[in-house]
């Protein structure tokens, strides 16, 4: 697997994600690839997946709370 270059991401953090700062997910948009990690605690790494696998999970979380 080839390095994905995130320096100049730009990080949006979820509709689903805690406002006051609690379980936050962040997502970088328009690249290859689509990059998720903890607001948190984003040097502790990032998870990558492939478009169509992502875009799965979310059609599943929406689906839940709906």
């Amino acid at each position: 697997m080839r390095a994905i270059d995130l320096s100049a991401a730009t990080w949006r953090k979820s509709s689903y994600s805690n406002p006051d700062g609690g379980e936050c997910v962040e997502v970088a948009d328009n690249l290859p690839l689509v990059p998720v990690r903890d607001s948190k605690d984003p040097a502790r790494g990032t998870l990558v997946f492939e478009a169509p696998a992502w875009a799965r999970f979310i059609d599943e979380v929406k689906a839940r709370h709906t």
